[in-house]
């Protein structure tokens, strides 16, 4: 078995007009064995900007808290918040720094820019970036995400709508992955707000 599918994840993100939404499973298992179902993959950076990390979760963990720190840092010398593009030039940077002894983590940026543009970019565990228009995935059951993704998305959709599609392509997809699961929480991030929904799914 892979170490990314040790403890299994389900991540989405998906860009409507002028919001995102990103969700996760709260699966926390060993391989087979589930250990709790309240574990969420996905952490706010801040009120406009989120990551989801699938992978080894305690390197999940510790990469959110080394993240956080340097986000921390630009605050107090820039007096504002990262931009979601800029904090996915750093989380790559951070990532290549380590590639001789990588964090087994794939992670999922989502956010709205200034000017309320959605931003959305994934990467590998060495930090090589991958930008989207429309939705990113990580996790262990991609092809089943994909599918539902791709026959769902459409452009500008509005933040309720936004929701509802990123529910059921979440709840789709981790249907078919043993490894993921167990309920879901999603962030829909909107100019003025940030809506947080948990799900409850089917949890055998």
């Amino acid at each position: 078995m892979s170490i990314f599918s040790y403890n299994g994840a389900a991540i989405v993100a998906m860009a409507g007009k002028e919001c995102v939404a990103i969700g996760s499973d709260l699966r926390f298992g060993v391989q087979l064995q589930t250990i709790s179902c309240d574990t969420p993959k996905v952490f706010k950076i801040h009120d406009k900007l989120y990551l989801g990390l699938s992978g080894l979760l305690t390197d999940a963990q510790t990469l959110h808290q080394k993240l956080m720190f340097r986000h921390n840092l630009y605050k107090l010398r820039e007096e504002r918040d990262m931009k979601p593009s800029t904090f996915g030039h750093m989380l790559s940077n951070a990532l290549y720094e380590r590639r001789f002894g990588p964090y087994f983590a794939a992670p999922v940026v989502a956010g709205l820019e200034s000017d309320g543009t959605p931003f959305l970019c994934g990467m590998d565990t060495i930090g090589a970036i991958e930008t989207a228009k429309d939705f990113m995935i990580t996790g262990t059951s991609p092809e089943s995400l994909y599918g539902m993704c791709e026959s769902m998305w459409r452009p500008d959709m509005e933040p309720e709508e936004l929701f509802e599609t990123v529910a059921q392509c979440l709840m789709s997809g981790f249907d078919r992955d043993a490894l993921a699961g167990w309920g879901a929480v999603i962030h829909v991030i909107t100019k003025d707000k940030v809506i947080s929904r948990t799900l409850k799914t089917r949890m055998d």
